[in-house]
């Protein structure tokens, strides 16, 4: 017989976790077809997209908001490059490595983005145009109030430091 705290669990399908991640397995499912067809990973995709929206952004802030990890990111770059599709970009404290994307990346990103508008369009017409932009809200939301209680977190680990310390 299972013991009490594994009774008192929601179910695997209500884990947030678990239901975050079939959404966005899904979600990559449903668009990759137009990633694959130029030779590109997601992660690649993740950064062209950014580069888009920004000119020459640093390896630091392409981390963050791409979700890649510095050392898959310098790799990203090397590819990237190597195909003539983002380029460095002078920056004035040469230790940041800053890229932007060249003339013939930003034609591929509209390409990509072109050849997928008419699925995402389908997509938000089948999920509902407002609910997908409060989902998309939500888990904005989330992800702030997340990472507000890990900054939270981390900082009470830290209190009972920063107590010895001061005793000494």
């Amino acid at each position: 017989m299972p013991d009490q705290t594994a009774k008192e669990l929601r179910k695997y399908e209500k884990s947030l976790p678990i239901s975050l991640l079939r959404a966005r397995e899904a979600t990559t499912r449903y668009f990759k077809p137009y990633i694959d067809r130029h030779d590109l990973t997601m992660p690649q995709w993740r950064v062209l997209r950014a580069l888009a929206e920004e000119e020459g952004l640093d390896a630091r802030t392409l981390s963050e908001r791409c979700v890649i990890l510095p050392p898959s990111l310098t790799r990203i770059f090397r590819s990237l490059t190597q195909r003539g599709l983002i380029s460095q970009v002078d920056c004035s404290d040469a230790r940041r490595h800053r890229v932007t994307l060249t003339d013939t990346g930003r034609a591929l990103f509209v390409e990509v983005l072109e050849e997928s508008e008419p699925d995402y369009q389908r997509l938000a017409a089948a999920f509902g145009p407002e609910r997908l932009e409060s989902l998309l809200n939500l888990l904005s939301e989330l992800r702030d109030t997340v990472e507000d209680l890990n900054a939270e977190d981390a900082q009470d680990a830290a209190e009972p430091r920063r107590k010895l310390a001061a005793a000494r």
